[in-house]
């Protein structure tokens, strides 16, 4: 992950009180994903010391969240390679943390849920 991508996380940590990154990264994913778009395409510098491994994300739900890559790929039309899913993923979570935290919506927890609302 990059250092800025880690600092945003660190932010939304404390307007929100979720604690742990994996939690908040699945937000950013799945807020993402829902936007039906390609990301831009730009390299990624995981220039910060936060790593997590694909259990560490997805937990118990990791195929589902794999599930849900694989689907977004499908509709945008890409493949559904390890390479792809693997690029886009990355690609998406850097985006939803970003918006997550640009939008400046996001001030508590209650406004993160209601994202879930729409």
């Amino acid at each position: 992950m990059s250092q800025q991508s880690k600092e945003k996380l660190s932010r939304l940590k404390g307007k929100t009180g979720i604690k742990n990154w994996n939690v908040l990264c699945r937000w950013a994913l799945c807020y993402s994903l829902s936007e039906k778009t390609l990301p831009t395409d730009i390299p990624i510098t995981a220039d910060s010391n936060l790593e997590m491994s694909w259990y560490t994300f997805g937990g118990e739900y990791g195929e589902v969240y794999e599930a849900l890559m694989k689907a977004w790929c499908i509709e945008m039309g890409l493949p559904t390679d390890d390479r792809t899913i693997e690029k886009y993923f990355m690609l998406n979570l850097e985006r939803g943390i970003a918006h997550l935290c640009g939008t400046g919506f996001i001030k508590n927890i209650q406004d993160l849920l209601k994202l879930a609302e729409e």
